[in-house]
């Protein structure tokens, strides 16, 4: 009996929906003005600061950027590191040397002669990556030099002489630090450089525009901004329909519509339907068929689901409920909203908001207040 999934039969193509990393510009869809953009920028000279909510697409961004710029030119070197998890600057440290030592020089004997010369406070090691077989160097250094290695790191950027782009992925994490005027040490290196341009990519909006638009704040106007957007809904279809027709799968422009809004255009979420669409082959595509595909994600993050809804009190569980219902909410705080979601005083609702606004259970968006997870949303409306 034929499975609609088919998974041992069709499958022995890859999946041009890609949910996690960047395989080259026939899987990337659209973007090209942003790429445009931030490509002339880089190559005149100029930072970049990308901000949008997580999921939008930055990182497959950032890499086609690079792909581009290392087309065009193939002497140039570009790094990206992504410092989500750092809680410290001992940990950007370490993620940054990890992602260019080595890579500047070769043979690989030239390398190692300017790092020892380069790096004073620590100690630098190589090792082979067990994936690759290639060397990598890491770093080891006592906590009262981690400043002193953060500017040999620099040194041996500006050093090599050769034209270097840098993206720090979710560059807000920053201002979580323990240490004090990470922002201006940070801004002092990075202003030093001729031959490395940075783009600053990051999630967290309020603090991204507070950081780059505040003249509180060391970066005050020190980049040009560039705010991404969902993609085109008709852009998105085209390169949706393309591929989908390669294993014989006919999505219908209606449905592809009711799937758009339910996910409100969010890339990944995009990318995570059509993922699976593409895995049935030889067929017309129902409504049917996208319930059972959601059905079948919520299902599988169910337990997850339950644990982020039960970590939250009442008051907090009641207005991330009420939100997923309305799907956008313009003004919380509004007697009817609060009124029809049988919500308690003004005051409460502020309180719970701002929480789930920190904790990232929901976010402001341009139409209002949404959950930030599309299927975690989908998820509670079945409460």
């Amino acid at each position: 009996m034929r499975n609609a999934y088919n998974s041992l039969a069709v499958n022995m193509k890859e999946n041009p929906f890609l949910i996690h990393g960047y395989k080259g510009p026939e899987y990337f869809c659209d973007r090209q003005e942003e790429t445009a953009d931030i490509t002339d920028a880089l190559k005149n000279g100029c930072n970049v600061t990308l901000i949008s909510p997580r999921r939008y697409g930055k990182t497959g961004l950032i890499h086609n950027v690079f792909h581009y710029l290392m087309e065009h030119d193939k002497e140039i070197h570009c790094f990206y590191v992504d410092i989500y998890a750092t809680h410290s600057l001992s940990d950007f440290v370490q993620l940054f040397a990890k992602a260019v030592l080595g890579r500047l020089d070769t043979p690989l004997q030239k390398a190692e002669n300017l790092i020892s010369k380069v790096f004073r406070y620590s100690q630098v090691t190589m090792s082979p990556d067990l994936a690759t077989g290639m060397p990598q160097f890491s770093l080891s250094f006592q906590p009262q030099n981690t400043v002193s290695t953060l500017e040999d790191i620099f040194t041996y950027l500006d050093k090599s002489g050769q034209t270097c782009y840098v993206a720090f992925d979710e560059f807000q994490q920053v201002l979580e630090y323990a240490e004090e005027k990470v922002e201006a040490l940070l801004r002092t290196y990075i202003q030093q450089m001729h031959n490395v341009h940075f783009i600053f990519s990051g999630s967290k909006q309020h603090m991204m525009m507070e950081m780059f638009n505040s003249p509180r704040h060391p970066f005050y106007r020190s980049t040009e901004k560039l705010h991404l957007n969902t993609l085109d809904e008709n852009v998105y279809y085209d390169f949706a329909t393309e591929k989908l027709r390669q294993q014989g799968v006919n999505l219908p422009e209606d449905l592809f519509h009711t799937i758009y809004t339910q996910v409100d255009g969010v890339t990944w979420y995009l990318q995570t339907i059509m993922n699976r669409f593409y895995r049935m082959s030889d067929c017309t595509l129902t409504k049917d068929s996208f319930h059972e595909i959601i059905n079948g994600i919520i299902t599988r993050e169910e337990e997850e689901y339950k644990h982020l809804y039960h970590l939250l009190t009442a008051n907090q569980a009641s207005l991330l409920l009420a939100i997923a219902k309305e799907g956008t909410v313009k003004e919380p705080l509004s007697g009817l909203f609060m009124r029809t979601h049988n919500l308690k005083s003004p005051s409460s609702v502020q309180r719970a908001l701002q929480y789930l606004l920190n904790e990232e259970y929901v976010y402001h968006s341009d139409n209002g207040y949404i959950v930030y997870d599309r299927f975690f949303a989908l998820w509670l409306k079945k409460y």
